[in-house]
């Protein structure tokens, strides 16, 4: 008998009804354990999918990283990926020059979404090469001058000051 993977659910309720968390990470041991049974025991992803309550496509996503990468592919991202103009052009450049679909060269390049491909494409058309270049991201850091105008300013009046403004200095 094979051995069966079992699906980690979180459920988490709120007003009495039960939610699915939005983002559930499954472990190495588990895709793999997936990936074996639609590989070696010839299951369908939609079988094997209603079995474990994960949708079909997620689990035909993991088969085909798994057919094009082996078990490497499967393995934990770790950290945020920058990628440069120039990996952007090849993978702009071999989709349109091998006719390759979004999902094939997400697969072949390694992406973790076909956004990425779409989101390039449109700031190439939109800027040119120039457009593929990184973008700063976040608040812009603050100059010293902009530091200095923050600085309390002194005051105008001789008057001698209120208790309150003695403490405050």
């Amino acid at each position: 008998m094979s051995k069966k993977c079992i699906a980690p659910k979180k459920l988490t309720t709120f007003w009495g009804y039960f939610f699915m968390n939005k983002k559930k990470k499954h472990s190495f041991e588990f895709k793999q354990s997936c990936v074996k049974q639609m590989d070696e025991h010839y299951r369908s992803a939609k079988s094997l999918g209603r079995e474990l309550g994960i949708t079909y496509s997620l689990l035909d996503t993991r088969h085909r990283i798994y057919k094009y990468h082996g078990y490497a592919g499967l393995l934990p991202k770790k950290g945020k990926r920058i990628f440069s103009p120039s990996f952007k052009l090849s993978v702009l450049s071999a989709i349109r020059e091998e006719s390759l679909s979004l999902k094939e060269a997400r697969l072949r390049f390694d992406l973790f979404s076909y956004v990425h491909i779409i989101n390039w494409q449109k700031r190439l058309d939109e800027f040119g090469p120039a457009g593929l270049e990184p973008q700063a991201k976040g608040r812009q850091p603050m100059t010293k001058k902009a530091n200095q105008q923050i600085k309390r300013k002194a005051r105008k009046t001789n008057k001698p000051l209120t208790r309150e403004e003695e403490f405050l200095q």
